[in-house]
């Protein structure tokens, strides 16, 4: 597989809460901010693959997101 720093694709960042606030994520963990996660999406709107964190230090690498990200369109 080849990591790049060039996403072909959308990759939000969710500034307003709005967002995490819809997708359930929004302070979890009684912190005031969203619990680390991330979410692929289609191009249909459904999510495809969903990792929600359980704590705010637990996330998934960029290489693990990539390798599901490669698993989804084979």
């Amino acid at each position: 597989m080849k990591i790049t720093t060039e996403a072909d694709f959308p990759i939000l960042s969710d500034k307003s809460k709005e967002t995490s606030i819809k997708y359930g994520i929004y302070n979890l963990f009684d912190d005031g901010v969203a619990a680390p996660a991330t979410f692929i999406i289609t191009p249909d709107g459904a999510v495809a693959w969903r990792y929600v964190g359980k704590d705010i230090v637990d996330r998934k690498t960029p290489l693990q997101i990539l390798e599901r990200v490669e698993a989804l369109v084979q």
